[in-house]
């Protein structure tokens, strides 16, 4: 770790750390815990899968959307203020999700859910970190992004519990509560950049850098400015091909994940559903921490086709649906790509086109994602119900998805 001086910490791994347990509750009380509001929807009779699954693709293209005002507020202002109102936001959708009754009413708590998570998570986020760190980016941004997976770990199946034994309509308040413990780790603990404690990136001391820089001669800028903007980084088909990537390969992963619960349930008992759904994310953690080590020792574009093959492979075997072991298994995999895919990027993004529009670049490729994320629950609800409410095709389906991402992938060349 690079440190202030020999015996103080850069404060910065406590930026890392605070974005991990923030990361926990804004990823279990939504991206993991999806599955779960949908298949409890899906049980009142005013809903079916599909519509439940259509609400879910809209919480994720709202977010997408908003995620270009995010971007914005996030290099103008402070990003506590972005996150408390995204907290805020989220966690009164998520209460309010136990009174809708139609089906106009369950849209647009979602959409509100989606601007709220939007504004709370990935890009204030791993914006945060970006700004924090160059030296060692891979490894600060895969221990804070781990919260993702944690979230999965510690949340889903407690929510699971939960709704089990309280009824959704009581749980989704008490849920909604707890997305609020945001706020104080944002308050407490986070700063927008390195500036605020008078550092530079990386913990170097603003004094020492201008002392070197005089001795030098050297007029270097400073690093949160190197980089292209987002005019430059269009241009090239590096951008384009990573971004219309991201499209199908989070059709493969949100899809597949929205639908984790319901395919455990075909083969697995209430109980037995319970313990599985915590399968992908701890698979996540590990895979997530191991491919932060990896990508700083070896070729984050090889990383990033490997997971991207795994992903297609993992999602085939869940749809086979042969056995209990091949859904762990299978589930275990798909774990693997979801903790690395995510991490993968912003990581992507940071090191090609660098820290002068980060956020805006960033918020433009997530926007674009987002129409897989958006698309990934809808597309895998409605074959569910073409394939007679069997999960076999619609996992081919997302594997499928996940093979034109990593040719979309290959065909934006190597990064610059």
């Amino acid at each position: 770790m690079t440190e202030t001086d020999n015996s103080q910490m850069y404060y910065g791994w406590k930026i890392v750390i605070a974005i991990m347990s923030l990361l926990t509750f804004t990823s279990g009380l939504s991206f993991y815990n999806h599955s779960i509001y949908l298949n409890s929807l899906a049980e009142n009779p005013a809903f079916t899968v599909q519509s439940a699954s259509f609400a879910v693709s809209l919480f994720f293209l709202t977010g997408g959307v908003a995620g270009l005002w995010v971007a914005k507020w996030v290099q103008e202002y402070d990003v506590r203020i972005c996150i408390s109102c995204g907290a805020i936001l989220s966690g009164l959708s998520l209460a309010s999700l136990s009174q809708v009754n139609t089906e106009w009413q369950l849209y647009f708590v979602y959409s509100l859910f989606g601007v709220g998570f939007s504004a709370s998570s990935l890009i204030p986020a791993t914006t945060l970190v970006t700004r924090w760190f160059q030296k060692r980016r891979a490894m600060a941004l895969s221990i804070a992004s781990t919260g993702l997976s944690l979230g999965g770990v510690l949340l889903t199946p407690f929510c699971v519990i939960l709704v089990e034994r309280l009824s959704f309509e009581t749980a989704a308040p008490i849920m909604g509560a707890m997305y609020l413990l945001v706020l104080p780790i944002a308050w407490i603990w986070l700063r927008s950049s390195p500036e605020d404690l008078g550092l530079a990136i990386d913990g170097e001391k603003k004094e020492e850098i201008a002392s070197l820089e005089s001795e030098a001669g050297s007029h270097r800028e400073h690093s949160t400015v190197d980089g292209m903007t987002f005019a430059e980084a269009r241009q090239g088909r590096f951008f384009w091909g990573v971004s219309l990537a991201y499209i199908f390969l989070m059709l493969a992963q949100v899809g597949g994940i929205s639908h984790q619960y319901g395919l455990a349930r075909e083969l697995l008992t209430d109980s037995q559903t319970a313990m599985a759904v915590a399968i992908l994310p701890v698979a996540s953690i590990f895979g997530r921490l191991l491919g932060g080590w990896v990508v700083d020792q070896f070729s984050i574009r090889l990383f990033s086709i490997f997971m991207m093959c795994l992903q297609a492979l993992s999602l085939s075997l869940l749809a086979m649906g042969v056995s209990i072991w091949t859904l762990c298994i299978g589930l275990a995999l798909f774990g693997m790509t979801v903790g690395n895919l995510l991490m993968l990027q912003p990581l992507i993004i940071a090191d090609a086109f660098g820290l002068r529009e980060y956020p805006r670049i960033f918020s433009i490729a997530n926007l674009m994602s987002s129409w897989g994320t958006a698309t990934g629950p809808a597309l895998l609800g409605l074959v569910y119900g073409l394939n007679t409410n069997l999960y076999s095709l619609p996992y081919f389906v997302a594997a499928a998805a996940g093979v034109v991402g990593l040719l979309l992938f290959l065909a934006g060349g190597k990064m610059k």
